[in-house]
C-alpha cells in the first residue's frame, strides 16, 4: 500500500474512533481538524518537482534515485541512478525512449495512471468507512506539533483481514499545532496478528509503517519520509514481506496546469 493508502487508512481510522471511543474533547477536536485538512482536495492542488529515493517492491529491492513531476494527468518518472550508482549509456536510452512514448500516448499514461488512483481511492473509501476501532490518550505537546497515541479499541470486531491489521497497530499521530496539518503518523502490530485463526497466515511483531509529512514552498504538506515493514507468512507457508523505505526532498513547486509533454520537457533538461 502506497504513502497516502497507509496515511489514509489508519486516519479514517481514526476519525470515528475519536467521536464514539472514551477520549477527549481536544483529541476529537484536532484529529477532526487534521482529517479535514487531508480529505481537502484544495489543499492537494499544487503540483512539484522533486528528488524521489526508493527502495521497494518496485524497485525490485534496488534504491532508486529518480526525478519526479506531478502533472494534472499524473506523475512523471526519469530514473538516474540505481543503488547509487549512474545509469549505463542503454540504461538512459532506455529511459528516453520510454518518456517519448509517454509524449506520444499520454492517454495511455493517463490511463495507467487513472487505474493507480482509482485502486487508491476504493482502498481510502473503505477505510475511510470503519467505526470505533482506536482509542486515544490525552493529547501533549510535543515541540512544534501535538502528540496523540492511540490503540486498539477491544469493543471493535474487524470484519476484512485489512482490518485485522490495522486494527492491531498502535502508535502516535503528530499534527502541526499552528496549523492543524498531519505531520507524523506511526504504529507498530505490538504483537503476532493470526488470519484465519493462523490459518490463512500470521502477520509478525514488529511490522510496523510511519509517514512523516513536511510543509513545501506553496503551502501544501508533502510525503517527505515513508517507511513501510509489514513481514508474516501466508497460506502454504509463503513469506509475507512488504517493505518500502521512500525519501522525498527538493520540491520545487510547478504551475498548477503543467502537462505531460511539459514534465517530459522539464525532466529532459
Amino acid at each position: 500500500m502506497c504513502a497516502r493508502r497507509w496515511t489514509m487508512a489508519v486516519l479514517g481510522l481514526l476519525v470515528t474512533a475519536c467521536v464514539h471511543a472514551q477520549t477527549s474533547n481536544d483529541a476529537r477536536r484536532i484529529v477532526d481538524t487534521m482529517l479535514a485538512h487531508e480529505g481537502d482536495p484544495a489543499e492537494h492542488r499544487i503540483n512539484y518537482m522533486y528528488l524521489s529515493e526508493e527502495r521497494s517492491e518496485r524497485t525490485g529491492g534496488h534504491l532508486w534515485t529518480e526525478r519526479v513531476v506531478e502533472t494534472t494527468s499524473g506523475k512523471v518518472r526519469l530514473l538516474l541512478a540505481e543503488d547509487g550508482k549512474p545509469l549505463s549509456k542503454e540504461r538512459e536510452a532506455e529511459e528516453k525512449a520510454r518518456l517519448a512514448e509517454v509524449v506520444a500516448h499520454p492517454e495511455v499514461f493517463q490511463k495507467h495512471e487513472q487505474a493507480t488512483r482509482n485502486d487508491e481511492q476504493h482502498a481510502e473509501q473503505m477505510l475511510a468507512l470503519l467505526h470505533k476501532a482506536f482509542l486515544f490518550d490525552e493529547p501533549h505537546p510535543d515541540g512544534s506539533d501535538v502528540r496523540i497515541a492511540y490503540r486498539p479499541d477491544p469493543a471493535y470486531q474487524p470484519k476484512t483481514m485489512e482490518e485485522r491489521v490495522l486494527h492491531a497497530m498502535s502508535g502516535a499521530v503528530l499534527v502541526d499545532e499552528k496549523t492543524m496539518q498531519l505531520h507524523r503518523i506511526e504504529g507498530t502490530v505490538p504483537t503476532d496478528v493470526s488470519l484465519g485463526y493462523g490459518i490463512l497466515g500470521t502477520i509478525h511483531a514488529g511490522s510496523s509503517f510511519s509517514t512523516d509529512h513536511e510543509m513545501e514552498p506553496g503551502g501544501e504538506w508533502k510525503d517527505a519520509l515513508v517507511n513501510t515493514t509489514i513481514e508474516g507468512k501466508a497460506v502454504l507457508f509463503k513469506e509475507i514481506g512488504r517493505n518500502q523505505h521512500v525519501t522525498h526532498r527538493e520540491f520545487k513547486r510547478l504551475s498548477d496546469n503543467i502537462g505531460v509533454a511539459e514534465a517530459v520537457a522539464l525532466l529532459e533538461r
